[in-house]
């Protein structure tokens, strides 16, 4: 594995899997012009392609667009694309059939020919299209596959193709699938490179020598191939649930990245962005003549609005009659998810806006509770003194006491600290805080020119570090879910890691 290069590319997975928020948020006023067209038609191709990340195009290249993209027919309804609340069944298939041997061997590939769904997700677009839902559907959801018995829902695609696995989902879930998008999972590896790559933290050790993925934790910039490897891997303790969780975190990164003024401002990264994404994807025949239609629609989504959800599970170890393990949903929690989908409803309550507290000069006892734990915090270091190796001391006492400090300590221009500050960005008060209560006495400074960063500057008065419990909130059992109770999700903005 590559060492970590800084700011490359867009971070993934939060305060390692915590909550976080994205800053600034994007302005929801309706755009004008050719760059509010072509943004919205990222958006669309975005949420359409979310298992590799987004696809997009120009206003001016819709011909073009539109002849790149390849129909399949899979049996869905083919609603009018740009109008009224629709789901559309997105399917990651793995085909190796046009691999050399070479490329193979560099992705750690096996030689097996033919097609196989990797991935299956339910994307819901709201009635008035500003809300996006996403549900992951576990490939090893063992279910009742129409006309062939029980198999892992996964088969449904390899047993009959993309009308066999858009029945299987409509079985399983009680909706009407309107659109099928169909992605090669390994064109994932083109869109990636063409967006510069991306970073992902991980609060795990991840050690897989099935694809040559060693990570301890941190965060790390990733090409395509290893972002593959490690959107892929299951070599972590809850496996296919891990993987799905690195996924959507992915995929969250992605849909920033493909949004950020970097993209759209860049004619050759969106050039190649298109070019790599179009080949990719197949859809179904009515969604890829009415592209333009549902991307004004939805021009103005932003991360904020883009949900992941997980259907609730009862047994994450079942041993079905053929001796596969597999995992059994929820059957009331499931049936409640999907009921509110169907009914347009809001998975994610909106977060209420607190104002923006005055600067608190030092961490204090009549403060609020701590809310975010150690492990779920990424920072960097910073010697504001003269004093030799201060910064190296700060950085190993940080990690001892259990932050994420992935980075080599640096230095500060200015060399006068005198007592250690803890800065921070927008909307990182609440991980602040837990960073100055383990450093005591450091002061707390916010400095929005951080973004959405924590630095931990060492001054002559530092403190050792020391560990905090920070006592979070039991979260609801999945295996017996209340079927009143709302739906565990989290939106694209949260899943986007912190530096």
């Amino acid at each position: 594995m590559r060492d970590p290069e800084e700011d490359s590319g867009v971070h993934v997975g939060g305060d390692a899997y915590g909550s976080v928020r994205v800053s600034p948020r994007r302005d929801r006023r309706s755009a004008r012009g050719a760059r509010a067209r072509s943004r919205g038609l990222v958006i669309a191709g975005a949420l359409s392609c979310l298992v590799l990340g987004s696809s997009g195009v120009t206003w001016g290249l819709t011909n073009y667009a539109t002849a790149k993209i390849r129909p399949v027919d899979a049996g869905v309804s083919g609603t009018h694309a740009s109008t009224g609340a629709m789901n559309i069944l997105v399917v990651g298939v793995d085909r190796r059939d046009d691999l050399t041997r070479k490329q193979q061997n560099r992705l750690k590939l096996g030689r097996e020919s033919g097609e196989r769904t990797d991935t299956m997700m339910v994307v819901h677009l709201s009635e008035d299209h500003r809300k996006v839902t996403v549900v992951s559907l576990p490939r090893d959801t063992w279910t009742t596959i129409p006309g062939k018995g029980e198999h892992k829902i996964n088969a449904a695609y390899q047993l009959g193709g993309p009308k066999l696995a858009t029945r299987a989902v409509q079985a399983v879930t009680g909706l009407t699938m309107h659109h099928y998008v169909e992605v090669n999972v390994l064109g994932f590896i083109d869109v990636v490179d063409a967006l510069g790559g991306i970073s992902v933290c991980t609060p795990v050790p991840i050690n897989d020598p099935k694809t040559a993925l060693y990570l301890k934790p941190g965060t790390y910039p990733l090409g395509g191939v290893d972002a593959l490897a490690y959107a892929r891997t299951r070599a972590t303790a809850r496996s296919d649930l891990d993987r799905i969780d690195r996924q959507q975190q992915v995929m969250s990164a992605l849909l920033n990245q493909a949004l950020s003024g970097d993209t759209l401002t860049n004619p050759l990264r969106l050039a190649g962005f298109i070019d790599t994404s179009l080949k990719t994807i197949r859809v179904d025949d009515a969604l890829r003549k009415d592209l333009l239609g549902l991307a004004d629609q939805l021009k103005n989504v932003s991360t904020d609005d883009v949900a992941f959800a997980t259907v609730p599970l009862a047994d994450v170890d079942y041993k079905t009659p053929t001796g596969e393990s597999a995992v059994l949903w929820d059957q009331a929690g499931a049936k409640e998810l999907f009921r509110r989908i169907d009914a347009d409803e809001t998975l994610v309550a909106p977060t209420p806006r607190a104002k923006t507290p005055k600067p608190t000069p030092s961490a204090s006892p009549s403060a609020p509770a701590l809310t975010v734990p150690p492990s779920r915090i990424t920072l960097r270091v910073l010697n504001g003194t003269t004093i030799t190796g201060l910064g190296a001391r700060t950085r190993a006492e940080l990690q001892k006491a259990g932050f994420l400090v992935p980075e080599i300590a640096g230095n500060t221009p200015q060399k006068d600290f005198d007592r250690t500050v803890v800065r921070y960005g927008p909307g990182r008060e609440d991980s602040a805080r837990t960073v100055a209560a383990a450093l005591s006495g450091a002061e707390l400074r916010p400095l929005a020119s951080l973004g959405d960063a924590i630095e931990v500057v060492a001054g002559r008065r530092h403190p050792v570090a020391k560990k905090i419990t920070v006592k979070e909130p039991a979260a609801p059992a999945t295996a017996t879910p209340s079927p009143s109770a709302t739906p565990s999700a989290r939106t694209a903005t949260d899943n986007i890691c912190k530096k």
